[in-house]
């Protein structure tokens, strides 16, 4: 039976030539061997959002393989866990309130199992302070613009309450830049305005002309929308299981709720309603009522 094409063509002199570099290769430290072997390797696949256990960030915690999805609670809130048979994880929106130190959360593998504690470590964080300069009237509030602030507070409690079941969610919570533009690294500013200290800065800010296209990271319904005194026009979106997102100080609304997105449609757009300096996006990401830092699910 003749030989292959490839094996005929390695002569003699070529055959103990690439057994020669054969050998030369067993001989490698194995330092070297590791080295080669994990620069052929492809890299890890990155995991969204990332894990920052930190005052306003996430906590990633492996739940390990269970038939079904397991029932994860921070306290009596319902967490979202993503993953499948072989390992899930629940996601924690750690407050920017929330103090150092250990955590936990509980863990059950069946509605009728008891629940298991599962413990983390919240980290330190030290976030800067910002003072601005904004009209008085929305610092210092006149009664009429305090009764309706109250009014909006809570329904915006509502809206900020929403979880929903089934899990309309990809594998992956990479999310799609709402709007293009340079971002400040905003969240979690000590705020000042005027002179009067307020709570820290919730989301992420991204400037951005007046009109230009707003659009949805990933795929939700629209929950709410409306034109609020802090917030200006401002569009709420729910992703599933306690994950919302929101957009304001928009110059327009291009949805009404009940309406689904897909990622990268439109919204909204750019503009500069509500207490503001100028026109841009204010957004900001909700995981089990907790606002925390959008650049987790984004690129750099």
């Amino acid at each position: 039976m003749p030989l292959p094409l490839s094996h005929t063509l390695l002569t003699q002199p070529n055959r103990r030539q690439a057994l020669a570099a054969a050998a030369s290769l067993l001989t490698l430290p194995a330092s070297v061997w590791a080295a080669s072997a994990h620069a052929a390797s492809p890299p890890a696949p990155a995991l969204w959002p990332h894990d920052l256990q930190v005052p306003g960030g996430v906590a990633r915690l492996s739940l390990g393989p269970a038939a079904a999805r397991p029932l994860a609670h921070s306290g009596t809130m319902p967490l979202l866990v993503l993953g499948d048979v072989i390992e899930w994880t629940a996601l924690v929106g750690i407050p920017l309130s929330a103090t150092p130190g250990t955590a936990s959360i509980t863990v059950k593998e069946t509605p009728d199992a008891a629940p298991r504690p599962l413990n983390y470590r919240i980290a330190s964080k030290l976030y800067t302070e910002q003072r601005l300069k904004v009209s008085p009237k929305t610092v210092d509030l006149s009664a009429n613009d305090n009764a309706r602030y109250e009014r909006e507070r809570d329904h915006q409690a509502g809206v900020m309450a929403t979880f929903t079941e089934p899990l309309p969610l990809p594998a992956s919570l990479h999310m799609k830049v709402p709007v293009p533009g340079r971002r400040s690294s905003s969240f979690g500013l000590r705020r000042i305005f005027n002179g009067q200290a307020r709570n820290p800065h919730s989301g992420m800010d991204i400037a951005a002309a007046t009109g230009t296209p707003v659009n949805a990271p990933l795929p939700g319904r629209v929950i709410d929308t409306g034109e609020y005194f802090f917030n200006g026009n401002t569009v709420w979106l729910d992703h599933g299981c306690g994950l919302l997102t929101m957009y304001c100080h928009l110059s327009a609304i291009d949805v009404k709720p009940g309406d689904t997105l897909k990622t990268g449609q439109r919204l909204g757009a750019v503009g500069a309603t509500g207490r503001v300096t100028g026109p841009h996006l204010h957004w900001g990401v909700m995981l089990n009522r907790t606002m925390v830092d959008p650049a987790l699910f984004i690129d750099a």
